[in-house]
């Protein structure tokens, strides 16, 4: 398949980008499909495709209009990494029906991931994280899925839409979703029956202001994520005006960038999305700029990653033992010798199920669970995961 019969090449001079001396640019890593050019693969680790269809947006029409306007504000930054090399492969046709443009983003995404590229997705609705599930899907791989969201995306429309992407996913069967973590939700958008609904799956949910309050407790979930799906929505309006249905409250710009840097760091992340910008409500393109900020950490922490995962290499890792009395359970930990980063095995009685979730038995988690179980308490993470594989 010819993934440029997919695409409309990107303008440079439409996005105002020009090579400069000042600074080496990202500009200057990213190969761009231009007119007749499209980007070699080659060696490519990462790659930014645009959406443009918007018409399953929820009360956001126009969010189509969004890829161009955040790389005119990404090109210019300055390069995070010397060893940066990225394809920015245009912009995905819309389709004759939101469908059609499912099916595009859903080849695009597999044959993308077939050789291993890491991919970044920008602009139109987040009910294309639906279809970028689908090529996982196609592929067989079992993943989680983490969103950072003021809403769990549930709603009770038949039709797909940027509102209820989420349980046209679980729906799906054969079903290829472990686990989905919300990092970020408001309870006057979710309500109490979204919230136990969300419980009675097994999946996590964590408010705005946990969140807030210590925001390294995200990097973990986001290290768990092979899909990070981002709702700019989930910003607050003052910093991320661009939205047809904003909030006053939300994650400040820099804690957007603080996630956005989780999620480029974890060697399991292979698919991140950030959607719903709309730029007919933007201000002086702040929130472009702010969503190029937030991809520019990205991008510096993919280029930074560790290959810290403990599967892979045992001989780099500190493995803990610790065995609680009440009740009796024995907890194993390991700790990177590169990174500090710690994870946790989760036992599984059922060998089958071990066999189907093997790459996700061993969870990442913090420090703090390991000072939790040492005072013979059960970390959460642990005992959710427990029963996850367990019941």
């Amino acid at each position: 398949m010819d993934l440029s019969t997919y695409f409309d090449p990107i303008d440079l001079v439409g996005i105002g980008y020009t090579v400069k001396d000042v600074f080496p640019q990202i500009g200057d890593a990213i190969i761009p499909y231009t007119t007749g050019n499209f980007p070699d693969l080659k060696g490519v680790r990462l790659a930014i495709i645009g959406i443009k269809d918007d018409r399953n947006a929820v009360l956001n029409q126009g969010c189509g209009q969004a890829p161009d306007e955040i790389r005119r504000k990404l090109y210019p930054l300055a390069l995070p990494s010397n060893d940066c090399r990225i394809a920015d492969l245009g912009n995905i046709r819309s389709g004759q029906t939101p469908e059609d443009t499912y099916f595009a983003v859903t080849e695009v995404m597999y044959k993308l991931f077939e050789k291993n590229i890491t991919v970044i997705m920008l602009g139109a609705g987040q009910d294309h994280t639906f279809a970028a599930y689908k090529a996982y899907e196609i592929m067989g791989q079992v993943i989680n899925i983490c969103s950072i969201d003021s809403r769990f995306d549930l709603d009770g429309n038949e039709e797909m839409d940027s509102r209820n992407y989420l349980k046209h996913i679980i729906m799906q069967q054969p079903n290829y979703l472990f686990g989905y973590t919300n990092i970020g939700y408001q309870s006057y958008f979710a309500g109490p029956n979204y919230i136990k609904l969300m419980s009675d799956l097994k999946f996590d949910a964590y408010r705005l202001g946990s969140i807030q309050q210590r925001m390294e407790m995200a990097e973990p979930l986001l290290r768990n994520a092979d899909m990070v799906s981002i709702d700019l929505g989930a910003v607050r309006q003052t910093d991320a005006p661009a939205n047809g249905d904003p909030s006053p409250h939300g994650f400040y710009g820099e804690q957007l960038c603080q996630l956005a840097r989780f999620a480029g760091m974890s060697d399991k992340t292979s698919c991140i999305g950030f959607f719903e910008l709309n730029p007919r409500f933007d201000l002086h393109n702040q929130t472009s700029h702010m969503t190029a900020h937030a991809l520019w950490y990205f991008i510096e922490g993919f280029f930074n990653r560790k290959a810290d995962f403990p599967n892979r290499d045992k001989q780099n890792y500190r493995r803990y033992i610790v065995e609680l009395k009440d009740p009796e359970v024995e907890i194993v930990f390991h700790k990177s010798k590169k990174s500090d980063r710690w994870w946790f095995e989760v036992p599984c009685q059922d060998e089958e199920r071990r066999e189907r979730y093997d790459r996700h038995l061993l969870v990442p988690c913090n420090y703090s669970d390991y000072e939790q179980a040492l005072n013979n308490e059960v970390p959460e993470l642990w005992w959710t995961y427990y029963q996850r594989f367990n019941e």
